[in-house]
């Protein structure tokens, strides 16, 4: 098949792309670097690059009129600077809105995306999080620029009518993976830099076990709506910390410092994925210890310049 992938160089973008290509689909990516990484696509003949922003409506139409996709995978975002309301807007909601008015006129007969489960808000009112869930609940219920735009779009794609999979993900991490605690911990570690960890506890779920259930999506499993890629399980950021530093080889003269977390930011985010592992007939075959090892193995090889966050960064967090 022809498959489309908005942000296509970024971390699931290219691992996508990577299985995609592997088994003979034609792939055409659009990004614009803003945090994806060049290296992370290789030169193949049934793939082309494009480079540019989702939020310019004239470039987008004319990538799409001219790869002509049966597919879309909207996995461009952006979110690397917290208070950059205006980019948030105008990638994640009016980016969204270019995509599906190409893809409607393309017609595209599946478009995959993917949502952050920060559409839940801040204070889940259940653990387990389930799909039955309302949007954003409690004080500071959105609680990012980056989470109120991308359930915007999420809403948006709803109403264009597509036939749609948006995957709520949990914390994704392995190769490639710039943004998050992981990656923060590797450059940290190795540049003799303080590390903490925030009090937070986060369910994980390893890239190539996602980019497993969105390739059955894009086969054409699952139904029109919603779903939850998760383990199931959560961990404490702490732990997360922990199995780094059995992947580094380090030990530290002490324990690692554990810090509050701000307002912005949610204690655990735990959801649900038994009707993924139902319908998909899938669930997670990757130990969080084993990806993390592949996720260090790829810092160590490629290397890390930057880290991202969509979080508020307070000066006694930096």
């Amino acid at each position: 098949m022809k498959v489309l992938i908005t942000g296509g160089a970024g971390f699931i973008g290219s691992n996508l792309a990577d299985t995609l290509l592997a088994r003979g689909d034609e792939v055409c990516v659009i990004d614009n670097y803003a945090t994806g990484r060049r290296d992370n696509l290789t030169p193949h003949k049934r793939l082309c690059v494009v480079e540019g922003t989702i939020a310019d409506k004239q470039f987008v139409d004319k990538v799409f009129h001219d790869f002509k996709p049966d597919k879309v995978v909207h996995a461009a975002a952006s979110y690397k600077d917290p208070d950059n309301w205006e980019e948030d807007a105008a990638t994640n909601v009016a980016g969204t809105i270019n995509t599906l008015r190409a893809s409607l006129r393309e017609k595209v007969s599946r478009l995959v995306y993917f949502q952050t489960s920060l559409c839940y808000g801040l204070h889940p009112i259940e653990q387990p999080i389930t799909l039955n869930h309302p949007y954003f609940s409690g004080k500071y219920a959105g609680g990012s620029s980056y989470a109120i735009s991308k359930t915007s779009a999420e809403q948006y794609i709803e109403l264009s009518g597509l036939d749609f999979i948006s995957f709520r993900l949990a914390n994704a991490y392995g190769p490639r993976n710039l943004s998050g605690p992981l990656p923060t911990f590797y450059h940290r570690l190795t540049n003799n830099l303080p590390c903490f960890v925030m009090d937070t506890r986060r369910d994980f779920i390893y890239v190539m076990d996602l980019i497993e259930v969105v390739v059955k999506a894009l086969n054409g499993m699952g139904t029109t709506g919603y779903y939850h890629v998760s383990s199931g399980s959560d961990y404490s950021i702490k732990e997360l910390f922990d199995a780094t530093l059995k992947a580094l080889g380090t030990t530290l003269e002490k324990d690692v410092e554990v810090r509050a977390r701000n307002e912005d930011d949610v204690y655990t985010i735990l959801i649900d994925p038994s009707k993924t592992n139902t319908d998909f007939q899938w669930k997670i075959t990757t130990a969080l210890e084993d990806g993390v090892r592949k996720a260090i193995e790829y810092y160590k090889e490629f290397g890390i310049t930057q880290t991202y966050t969509h979080l508020r960064i307070d000066k006694d967090n930096k």
